[in-house]
């Protein structure tokens, strides 16, 4: 195979690479430092930048990001760890166990969404049933109307969803050490915990690093679970910065100034990715 065929067999994928992604990424770039309108688009500087940092709504949505970020991501991750740990022991049943934690993260999350969002209502809910059935409340709680109840109620569902998730990356890892350092620890009289520690987690930090590269990621855009669930409310206090930026451009339609927000929060997400895979370099040549 020559050059020139080479060049032509990868021309449609590049198109389409260009199309689907480079095309809109350079559009969203330009938008984000000009003033759209539907007579045309004028270069306007730094404005929408300005008013982006002097916007309350946005600090308010990078909080709440942040903080489903940084509550959700660690107790998925310690979560995950105990799954992967369970699916790794060799007992009956086992390849059950691995299936099993499939089915959170293989359901879509709008319907996980919905599915949860009907488990939460105030007057027909399974947990207000439950709960006031075994006489714990006497009244409805409204789970998803209520700050900072709503928050917790999302955080709840990620949590459930994506554990299974972080638990099969770091399962990959668990499953590539190799036993007879288990059997050499036990000969040498070393107790479950200092194999867990000395030998377990160091093995699998790589996996555990890989894991908390995509989820962080995947939490920090986190849209479709606070969209169907909560709708950003009550009064916001659920909104992340992906809802935020879709409710400017589908609501007020405010192209130019959500597709800054959709810039910053891509720059934020690039510094994380990149804090990640330099620890993650760092670990595997230590």
């Amino acid at each position: 195979m020559n050059k020139k065929t080479g060049i032509f067999l990868i021309l449609p994928a590049f198109i389409i690479l260009i199309t689907i992604f480079i095309g809109p990424t350079i559009y969203t770039i330009v938008l984000s430092f000009s003033s759209y309108s539907f007579t045309g688009v004028e270069f306007s500087g730094l404005s929408n930048f300005s008013r982006l940092f002097n916007d309350p709504s946005f600090w308010r949505a990078f909080y709440n990001t942040l903080i489903f970020v940084g509550v959700t991501v660690p107790i998925e991750l310690f979560l995950g760890f105990l799954l992967a740990l369970v699916a790794n022991k060799a007992m009956k049943g086992r390849s059950i166990i691995r299936v099993a934690l499939l089915i959170p993260w293989a359901l879509p999350t709008a319907l996980n969404a919905l599915a949860w969002r009907w488990m939460y209502n105030t007057d027909y809910g399974l947990f207000n049933s439950i709960l006031i059935n075994l006489n714990i409340i006497d009244t409805p709680i409204n789970w998803l109307g209520e700050i900072p109840l709503a928050m917790i109620s999302m955080m709840i569902v990620a949590i459930w969803k994506t554990s299974s998730f972080m638990a099969l990356l770091i399962l990959t890892g668990l499953q590539t050490i190799p036993s007879e350092l288990y059997e050499a620890a036990k000969i040498d009289g070393a107790t479950n915990w200092q194999a867990l520690r000395k030998i377990t987690i160091p093995l699998v930090r790589p996996s555990i690093m890989v894991s908390l590269l995509f989820r962080t990621g995947d939490a920090f855009r986190s849209f479709e679970l606070p969209y169907n669930l909560t709708g950003g409310g009550p009064v916001n206090s659920t909104e992340t910065l992906s809802v935020f930026a879709y409710n400017n451009f589908f609501q007020y339609l405010d192209f130019s100034y959500s597709s800054t927000i959709a810039l910053i929060q891509f720059l934020l997400l690039l510094g994380l990715a990149i804090i990640y895979l330099r620890t993650l370099r760092w670990d595997i040549y230590e």
